[in-house]
C-alpha cells in the first residue's frame, strides 16, 4: 500500500487494515519522518480513529524526543475526535470512536503539555487549537494571553481558537481589521461561529465584494447564514447560481440553513445558526 496515496484516497476505499498501517507507522521511530506525518495526519480520521491510534498519537505529541512537526501534526489529528466526543457524550458508544477514559486522558495530557514552557512552540500552538474543540475552563484564559501575546502566530491561533471559546466579541472585531489575511480569514470563521451581530457590516461587504479572496469569501458566506440566517436568503441568491460550483455550495447550504426560520421573523434580529467545523488548522 502506497501510504501517500491514501491522502488523495477518500476515507470510506481505504483499505480495511488501514489504521493497523497507520498505528505501525505511527510508533516505529525508524520509520522516514515524512510517511510518519503522512500515518499522523490520516490517523486522526473517523474512520480509522480509535483508542490504540488516540494514544499513539498523544504519545507522539508528548515525546521531546520526536521530531517537532510530528508532535504538531499529531496534535491537530486529535482535533475532531475530540470535538465529536464532546458533542456526542458517551451515553451511546457507537457515537464516539474513543472511550470516555481515553477523552478524558487526552485532554488532561494536552492541558499539562500546554503550560509546560519546554514544549515548543508550534507544538503549543497546535495543542490549543486541537483542545479547544473540546472546550475547558483553561482555554479561556490560555486564549487570551496568546492574543495578547503581540506575536502574530500566537494572535493567529487566538483567533482560530476563538471559534470554539466565547467571551472574544471586541478581540473578533478588532481582528476583523487585521491587514494579514490570515488573521482577517479565522476572524470571519470566529464571528461566524460566534454568530456576532456586530460584525454583520463587514461579512456582508466580504460577501458583496466581488474582489473578495475565494477561501475569504467561503468564510464569509458561511458566517452570513450563521449570524443573520433570515438575511442570508437575500443576500446569498445570486451567489448559490454561481459557476464556481463550490461557492455555489456554501450559498445554498448557508441558505439552507434558512429553513427553520419563520418568514415574518424580524430581520433585525440575530438568530441561531452554527456552520459545521472542520478539522483545518491553521498556518
Amino acid at each position: 500500500m502506497d501510504l501517500k496515496t491514501l491522502l488523495d484516497t477518500p476515507p470510506w476505499d481505504w483499505p480495511r487494515d488501514a489504521g493497523r498501517l497507520f498505528l505501525k507507522i505511527l510508533i516505529d521511530r525508524r520509520a522516514d519522518e515524512s510517511e510518519r506525518l503522512v500515518a499522523a495526519t490520516l490517523a486522526g480520521d473517523f474512520t480509522v480513529i480509535n483508542d490504540d491510534l488516540a494514544d499513539a498519537l498523544l504519545t507522539v505529541v508528548g515525546s521531546a524526543n520526536e521530531p517537532e512537526r510530528l508532535r504538531a501534526r499529531s496534535a491537530i489529528s486529535l482535533g475532531p475526535v475530540l470535538e465529536q466526543a464532546d458533542s456526542a457524550g458517551f451515553e451511546d458508544p457507537d457515537d464516539v470512536p474513543i472511550t470516555e477514559r481515553t477523552f478524558r486522558h487526552i485532554q488532561n495530557s494536552l492541558q499539562k503539555l500546554y503550560l509546560d514552557s519546554s514544549t515548543p512552540k508550534e507544538v503549543r500552538r497546535r495543542i490549543l487549537e486541537a483542545s479547544v474543540r473540546a472546550p475547558e475552563t483553561w482555554h479561556k484564559d490560555a486564549i487570551g494571553n496568546a492574543y495578547s501575546r503581540g506575536d502574530k502566530e500566537w494572535m493567529l491561533t487566538a483567533v482560530f481558537s476563538m471559534r470554539w471559546v466565547r467571551g472574544f466579541d471586541s478581540q473578533i472585531l478588532a481582528a476583523l481589521k487585521s491587514a494579514d489575511p490570515e488573521i482577517h480569514y479565522e476572524a470571519v470563521n470566529a464571528a461566524g461561529d460566534s454568530e456576532l451581530d456586530a460584525a454583520w457590516s463587514h461579512i456582508v461587504q466580504l460577501v458583496k465584494d466581488t474582489h473578495t479572496p475565494r477561501p475569504l469569501l467561503l468564510a464569509a458566506i458561511g458566517a452570513v447564514g450563521s449570524i443573520r440566517p433570515a438575511e442570508a436568503r437575500k443576500i446569498l441568491a445570486d451567489l448559490a447560481g454561481s459557476d464556481d460550483e463550490e461557492i455555489a455550495e456554501a450559498a445554498e447550504e448557508a441558505i439552507s440553513m434558512t429553513e427553520a426560520v419563520p418568514d415574518d421573523e424580524d430581520d433585525d434580529q440575530p438568530l441561531l445558526g452554527q456552520p459545521e467545523k472542520t478539522d483545518k488548522w491553521v498556518n
